[in-house]
């Protein structure tokens, strides 16, 4: 077998596999070893982004409990606000009604008091214009000189 060329080329190319095989298997392993660091990198770089997605995702549906407790209240507070106005409105109608109201009762009272004092107006006209129908009916010249004496008589007491 040591004189065998086979047997001699084949240790050749065990040894030379050996020999050759430590650097390739060392450069082999060295990228290996480099891509798993990587691999390493890559995963704590995605481990840190799902941290930092879940803090924003958190601070997200945080803001969002906050916005509609905001829109509810704000909701809360235009209700009341509207039914404040609707309560104010309603008292503001019921007063100016109210005022409206007594100005019309005061207006027809008046009007009232107005034909009273026309319809005593025109009673006393015609109870003026009747008395002098029947005084000058029934005054002749005598009385008539008699009344304007008495009056240019009694004119100087008065006057004084």
């Amino acid at each position: 077998m040591i004189s065998d060329p086979t047997f001699w080329v084949a240790i050749g190319f065990v040894l030379f596999i050996v020999i050759a095989g430590r650097p390739i298997m060392a450069k082999i392993t060295s990228a290996l070893d480099n891509r798993a660091d990587e691999i390493r990198a890559k995963i704590e770089e995605a481990k840190s982004l799902r941290e930092e997605a879940q803090t924003l995702l958190a601070s997200y549906q945080r803001m969002q409990r906050d916005a509609a407790a905001e829109a509810a209240e704000i909701i809360s507070n235009a209700q009341e606000e509207a039914q404040r106005l609707q309560t104010a409105a309603d008292e503001n109608l019921t007063q100016t009604l109210k005022r409206r109201e007594e100005a019309a009762l005061e207006k027809i009272a008046a009007a009232e008091a107005r034909a009273l004092q026309d319809v005593r107006d025109r009673a006393v006209d015609i109870a003026i214009s009747a008395t002098e129908k029947v005084v000058s009916g029934a005054m002749t010249d005598n009385v008539q000189q008699s009344i304007t004496r008495a009056a240019i008589d009694d004119l100087p007491s008065r006057l004084q």
